[in-house]
């Protein structure tokens, strides 16, 4: 996954919008926020095993849903000035650190 080009594509549709006034790191922050609670409808009143063996129907939308979180932070990085890449791997590196034996 090249994150610069997905990054590109996002702004090409936020651009043609005129979307760009509404995302400030709060708005995108909230955004994140509501797709996030809509991935975890998916898995409500679900026990441990169901919830690993999700119908075609309800996969094909919990991965709609890791998309759309997915772009709104790609989008909160470019409006914050960070690098996905370098964040995520900074995390990365920091969990290793912590709970690695």
């Amino acid at each position: 996954m090249n994150l610069d080009e997905l990054t590109q594509r996002l702004h090409r549709i936020r651009d043609t919008n005129d979307w760009r006034q509404f995302h400030s790191p709060k708005n995108l922050a909230m955004a994140a926020s509501v797709e996030m609670a809509e991935l975890v409808e998916i898995f409500q009143w679900k026990t441990e095993d169901q919830s690993r063996q999700l119908p075609a129907e309800e996969l094909a939308h919990a991965g709609q849903e890791v998309g759309d979180i997915v772009l709104y932070l790609l989008l909160m990085c470019s409006e914050l000035g960070l690098d996905m890449n370098e964040v995520v791997r900074a995390k990365l590196a920091d969990s290793e650190r912590r709970f690695s034996k």
